[in-house]
């Protein structure tokens, strides 16, 4: 008895002072669905500073247009006031608070579990390897939306909802404040320089620094944001339009959509388009 009054106890000044158990940094639900813990934190969004090229060794060319070493003092006089004019200093973005995000993006075989289904055009004989681990692909926002719902239903212990663009994007960062290299994304992420034929099984490349796999790459990633019609993210998401936004790139993307700021809206091409789901934190 005395242990259970003092554990009572404990909780009691847990709950009035806000300091409650750690959450554990990942978690498996019943369906087999892995997360991990995302602290908050702050990240800078839409910065774009582009550089004019300078330039290399003289060589045949044909194209002066593609050859910075044959552009002229004017060329690059012009190319330098088009960068000053299109640069963008980015906005900070505050995630106030923790949240869990799926380790990977939603496969075949856990989108069969909720919905009992596959709509997936990569599936079967179209793919090498276990199918049920690729993600689920060919899903439209709606489509991601209806298995959260019934995921919902599935599980009751949580609440289950798909991640903001800045959620996403913070994730995905795993805290740089720069662009990955065009190495990094080669080695963390199914794209064009990689391999142009399919999806390919969750967690088969490098994981970001944070233990998610496949931010990059793969299958293009629904968020829960209407798109802006605009080049970058802004402060304030819109609250209504046509179309939402897509993360990360996929299989057939080459590197500049292969990287964490792009913003893109969909549907896309929806053969190489998918999710993954947050899991708030109690």
């Amino acid at each position: 008895m005395i242990g259970r009054a003092l554990a009572v106890a404990l909780c009691a000044i847990a709950i009035r002072t806000g300091a409650l158990p750690a959450q554990q940094p990942t978690i498996t639900n019943a369906i087999g669905m892995e997360f991990v813990l995302i602290s908050p934190g702050t990240m800078l969004v839409g910065r774009f500073q582009p550089e004019c090229p300078r330039p290399a060794p003289r060589v045949a060319s044909r194209d002066r247009a593609t050859d910075p070493a044959r552009w002229t003092a004017a060329d690059y006089a012009r190319c330098e006031e088009m960068a000053k004019r299109d640069a963008m200093p980015g906005f900070t973005v505050t995630i106030s608070r923790s949240y869990y995000i799926g380790k990977y993006e939603v496969t075949q075989a856990e989108w069969r579990r909720v919905m009992g289904t596959n709509p997936s055009v990569f599936q079967g004989s179209k793919v090498r390897g276990n199918g049920e681990r690729h993600p689920v692909d060919n899903v439209t926002w709606a489509d991601a939306q209806a298995f959260v719902r019934r995921l919902n239903v599935m599980d009751r212990t949580a609440t289950y909802r798909l991640p903001t663009e800045f959620e996403w994007e913070y994730a995905a960062r795993a805290g740089s404040t720069a662009e990955p290299s065009w190495d990094e994304i080669r080695q963390s992420a199914w794209q064009q320089d990689v391999d142009l034929g399919t999806t390919h099984p969750v967690g088969g490349k490098k994981p970001n620094g944070w233990g998610l796999y496949d931010t990059l790459g793969n299958v293009w990633e629904w968020v829960s944001d209407f798109y802006n019609e605009r080049l970058f993210a802004t402060p304030t998401q819109p609250t209504s339009g046509t179309t939402h936004v897509l993360k990360g790139g996929s299989f057939v993307s080459d590197v500049k959509n292969a990287t964490w700021s792009t913003h893109a809206g969909g549907p896309g091409s929806g053969f190489d388009v998918g999710f993954r789901v947050v899991r708030e934190v109690r």
